[in-house]
């Protein structure tokens, strides 16, 4: 899968898929900047370990402070990134967070919150990297979006409020800066109990009185982590957040003009790529209808490799 070094930046590297994604990339001999807040704080110890990574595998592995809240702080990053390399032909947006329970019980901050984390950062992000890119006259947006985009689940509201909306933004910037030579590819995966911290630290609803008046409702929740490993097992077993770096490998070894829209990483199979191919369709005749046939996204690509796929795609 070796292709020409790209330069990238990823998002939310200390951990889970962003961590994933970076290694893969850097490890498949591509120049990789692992962004993350707090570099000097409570992730110091994540950096120190990536550094020797690095050194000891001779990658080109480097870390970076990044807060996808700030627009400022996106801009620094990106700038600091031009600086050295001169150009920046990647940046994987994955930051983000997980809220679970009754969407009732979350406060309208709370919803902002995630909505600010996991979608308008994308904006922050890309406003940064987008003049360069423009100027070079190519470039990938990458994003880490979610089954849950296209089939809802009860107890992740503004979780899935969130990636609905961040899917959304990234679809209508790919179309708008496609002219430009500008790509836009979507990971898209399924739900990982273990491999990343998402559970772990998701957020409760600030108002746990309301989740208690819908009684066993809410108690539901406890047993769809089983759930989603006894589906895991019916399907061969669960994947793995290092095939989410695998797929991402994959795009960018693929040439400039024949990367897919949209790739599913789906251990549950939930079938979201049926989805996918309907409403390409029905996507592509009407903005031929606006005369903006050319603005289309690219036809997505069904499954990703993974279990049992070696490095075959599976396309629709």
């Amino acid at each position: 899968m070796q292709t020409d070094p790209q330069v990238v930046l990823v998002t939310g590297a200390s951990s889970g898929i962003g961590h994933a994604i970076a290694l893969a990339l850097a490890r498949n001999g591509h120049i990789v900047y692992a962004s993350m807040r707090e570099t000097e704080g409570k992730n110091a110890q994540c950096v120190a370990q990536l550094r020797q990574l690095a050194k000891r595998e001779n990658i080109a592995l480097g870390t970076l402070e990044l807060d996808v809240l700030s627009e400022t702080g996106c801009r620094a990053a990106v700038d600091a990134i031009l600086g050295k390399d001169g150009r920046l032909d990647v940046v994987v947006n994955n930051a983000g967070m997980l809220m679970q329970g009754i969407s009732e019980s979350f406060s309208i901050d709370q919803v902002a919150r995630i909505i600010d984390t996991n979608a308008l950062s994308w904006l922050r992000v890309n406003r940064a990297v987008l003049p360069a890119m423009r100027r070079q006259g190519r470039g990938l947006l990458m994003y880490v979006g979610s089954t849950t985009a296209r089939l809802h689940e009860p107890f992740l509201g503004p979780y899935v409020a969130s990636k609905v909306a961040g899917d959304a933004l990234a679809e209508i910037m790919g179309m708008e800066v496609r002219p430009f030579g500008i790509e836009s590819v979507t990971l898209v995966p399924g739900a990982f109990t273990t491999g990343t911290e998402h559970f772990a630290h998701a957020q409760a609803p600030a108002y746990a009185a309301i989740g208690e008046q819908y009684g066993d409702l809410a108690a539901r929740m406890a047993t769809l982590g089983d759930k989603l490993s006894a589906i895991d097992a019916a399907n061969g077993g669960a994947l793995t957040v290092e095939d989410v770096g695998s797929a991402a490998c994959q795009v960018l070894s693929m040439p400039r003009g024949t990367r897919p829209s949209r790739v599913i990483i789906d251990g549950q199979q939930k079938g979201t790529e049926a989805i996918d191919a309907v409403y390409h369709v029905k996507q592509t005749a009407f903005l031929a209808q606006l005369g903006l046939a050319d603005l289309a996204p690219a036809v997505p690509q069904a499954v990703a490799p993974g279990r049992g796929q070696g490095d075959r795609w599976i396309t629709m």
